[in-house]
């Protein structure tokens, strides 16, 4: 199982955004990680949507988590962002046009898979995967500044 680029995303912003304490803005999350401000854009975007980060606009304005990093699921943030429906044909019946789908097990198979994948995920927070909140601002602002 491979995460998205979008779900990746997602979750390095959201890490961003659980070690710096006021709003942040997309150009500078986009520097600190060398990724495409355009694509984060559409990142947050999704964010917003799903309730995980709120949007304020204006001079002070920028991204901030809704909740504290404790509060957010990493299984979750990844189901919301993943598009596993259609990660093979026969996952979404509408489009699925597979003749041996009747007597195949692939889907149970791939199926069980993902579950167990999302139920690890399920274990951990935001908080989790930034434990030393200070390291990670060191290793981020390191990375801006080399650049």
């Amino acid at each position: 199982m491979r995460l998205s680029l979008h779900a990746d995303y997602a979750l390095r912003m959201l890490m961003y955004l659980a070690v710096h304490d006021s709003h942040r803005s997309i150009g500078e999350i986009a520097r600190a990680y060398a990724i495409s401000k355009n694509h984060l854009m559409k990142v947050a975007q999704r964010l917003v949507a799903e309730g995980y980060v709120e949007a304020v606009r204006g001079r002070s304005g920028g991204l901030r988590l809704t909740r504290a990093p404790e509060q957010i699921n990493v299984g979750q943030v990844a189901r919301a962002l993943e598009e596993t429906r259609s990660f093979v044909e026969c996952f979404n019946p509408a489009n699925n046009s597979c003749v041996i789908t009747p007597v195949c097990q692939l889907r149970h198979v791939l199926g069980g898979g993902l579950e167990a994948f999302f139920r690890h995920l399920n274990r951990y927070s935001l908080a989790d995967l930034t434990k030393d909140p200070a390291a990670v601002r060191e290793s981020l602002l390191t990375r801006v500044v080399d650049s």
